[in-house]
């Protein structure tokens, strides 16, 4: 399925183009919060419902237990940072409200970590970033001495990332 790159283009009243982004950021102290699949999907849905408030297209989503990698499209009036805010602000604020006990850990509300990764991407690179999203599992497992692991878990004597 093949997509005319004119066709892709976002446009507006005074802009034409597109945003598109590959984003990653890590919780706080890295704690592996979303080593259960319970924990996993709800955070995959807290990201998705803050991005879905605020017109931020998520091309790819890939949460392992202690961070995120996401390949989004935004707004050309949307800058990265602001878009990195709403994601893990919105995600947190929903995190919390549907798994109160989550706060006995983080008991300021703080889920995600000050530090953050952005790198825009281009046509020609969206495919080799959205393979890289997807393949994160495999990734992890491989950098862990080439045991497979279970989905979204790690073992406490591999090393972290």
């Amino acid at each position: 399925m093949e997509q005319k790159f004119s066709e892709s283009y976002e446009k507006n009243t005074h802009s034409v183009g597109i945003s598109m982004w590959h984003f990653e950021w890590c919780t706080k102290y890295r704690y592996k919060m979303f080593g259960k699949q319970e924990y996993l999907n709800l955070i995959t849905a807290c990201i998705r419902r803050a991005a879905s408030l605020h017109e931020i297209k998520i091309m790819e989503l890939n949460v392992q237990p202690e961070h995120v990698h996401c390949a989004v499209t935004i707004s050309l009036n949307m800058s990265p940072a602001q878009a990195l805010q709403i994601l893990k602000g919105g995600s947190a604020y929903f995190f919390f409200k549907f798994h109160e006990r989550a706060r006995l850990r983080y008991p300021r509300g703080h889920l995600w970590s000050k530090g953050k990764f952005a790198s825009s991407v281009g046509f020609v690179q969206i495919e080799v970033i959205r393979n890289y999203v997807r393949n994160q599992d495999i990734h992890h497992s491989l950098v862990h001495g080439n045991r497979t692991l279970p989905l979204g878990r790690f073992d406490a004597s591999a090393s972290n990332l």
